[in-house]
């Protein structure tokens, strides 16, 4: 039987969903630009969540190279691409320069640790890159997949490999879940939510799949069986995502990122899927469908 908590927990969650829906249809339909401004705004939160997570647990990131891993995001916004319009000469530069970033970064870290080793220590520099790359480096593929011919069509998959399997892994274990999945990381989770998720997300991707087949540009005509291979790994996925996020919440001893949505928490409570269906998305349509 459902408590009249879990009742109330809902509705607050899914008036926040609906108002969270809207803003994201409003700036998707905006155009790429505006989108990358919005995904960088949201990556630059999410690191500062993720910063203010690990100091609780006593661990003391450089901020500075965490929010400034963001800018590339606002690049590709405006138009910086990596996808098919570049050669592997221009892929192959592209390597060199993040290389060539990483490389000053670290040498930045480390003459941190020397200088000011009474207050910076390995483990510092370590969460800190993890940091950039896991809120920043992973939310840049929201943009990229947009940057992709027709990608204004493509992008709705990031967001209903996400949206989809968390709506309906929650109201599947609400429903019908009886069996604890991954007790240890979340109390709520179950074997039926899980399930429910990867079968939802499987069944409106290839929905989707379908109507850009119809309704889309003539230059979209992608077999269904690619839509039920995506729908299956983005609803691994997003849950894969949510499970990290709440092991590391665990592990700081958080229940939530922040508050900026009621009854879903930071922007990493409610975007953890994305960073890890992204890739995913960008990476199957680039050296799979659109090779």
């Amino acid at each position: 039987m459902i408590k009249s908590r879990d009742i109330s927990s809902m509705k607050t969650r899914i008036i926040s969903g609906i108002i969270g829906l809207v803003l994201l249809f409003a700036v998707v339909l905006s155009g790429k630009h505006i989108l990358g401004i919005g995904i960088f705004i949201l990556a630059l939160i999410g690191v500062h969540e993720f910063y203010n997570a690990i100091e609780k647990a006593g661990y003391r990131p450089i901020r500075a190279i965490g929010y400034l891993s963001c800018l590339p995001i606002l690049l590709i916004g405006f138009g910086v691409s990596f996808n098919r319009v570049y050669n592997y000469i221009n892929l192959f530069k592209s390597i060199v320069y993040f290389s060539l970033g990483l490389y000053a970064v670290l040498v930045f870290l480390f003459t941190m640790t020397i200088f000011r080793h009474d207050r910076y220590n390995l483990v510092d520099i370590a969460l800190t890159l993890f940091g950039a790359f896991y809120v920043a480096f992973l939310f840049s593929f929201v943009p990229l997949t947009w940057n992709l011919e027709n990608g204004n069509y493509y992008i709705w998959m990031v967001f209903i490999g996400a949206f989809v399997t968390d709506t309906f892994a929650y109201f599947t274990g609400m429903f019908f879940g009886k069996t604890k999945f991954l007790p240890a990381i979340s109390a709520n989770k179950t074997l039926e939510g899980s399930i429910g998720g990867v079968l939802g997300c499987t069944l409106v991707m290839v929905l989707y799949g379908m109507f850009m087949n119809q309704k889309g540009p003539e230059s979209i005509n992608i077999p269904l069986y690619h839509f039920v291979i995506l729908g299956i790994l983005s609803g691994t996925l997003s849950q894969i995502g949510d499970w990290a996020a709440s092991a590391i919440k665990r592990y700081v001893k958080i229940k939530d990122y922040g508050k900026i949505m009621p009854g879903h928490g930071g922007v990493l409570d409610r975007f953890d899927s994305i960073l890890f269906i992204a890739p995913v998305v960008y990476f199957y349509l680039t050296f799979v469908i659109l090779k």
